[in-house]
């Protein structure tokens, strides 16, 4: 399985809070490292699209469709805030 950036997650970022999401600041609930989301390792094809910590390899975040819907879980950020 191949490992990208945030930016590859920009679209579905912008679908799930309604904007611009790859400048935000997230900080890692299990290391404490802090930085763009952008900088997150995402994988695409693991079961839904999941984000880990550059740092500690750690599940940030993980976005799975199901009836056009979309299931959220962001309990590995500590802090999400997206920039002015």
């Amino acid at each position: 399985m191949d490992a990208l950036d945030g930016n590859a997650i920009g679209g579905l970022l912008q679908e799930v809070f309604g904007a611009e999401m790859t400048a935000a600041t997230g900080t890692c609930a299990n290391c404490g490292a802090t930085g763009p989301v952008a900088e997150t390792v995402v994988y695409l094809r693991a079961p839904g699209t999941v984000a880990r910590c550059r740092n500690c390899s750690s599940v940030l975040m993980v976005f799975v469709k199901v009836r056009d819907m979309y299931c959220v879980d962001l309990r590995g950020l500590a802090t999400l805030a997206s920039s002015p």
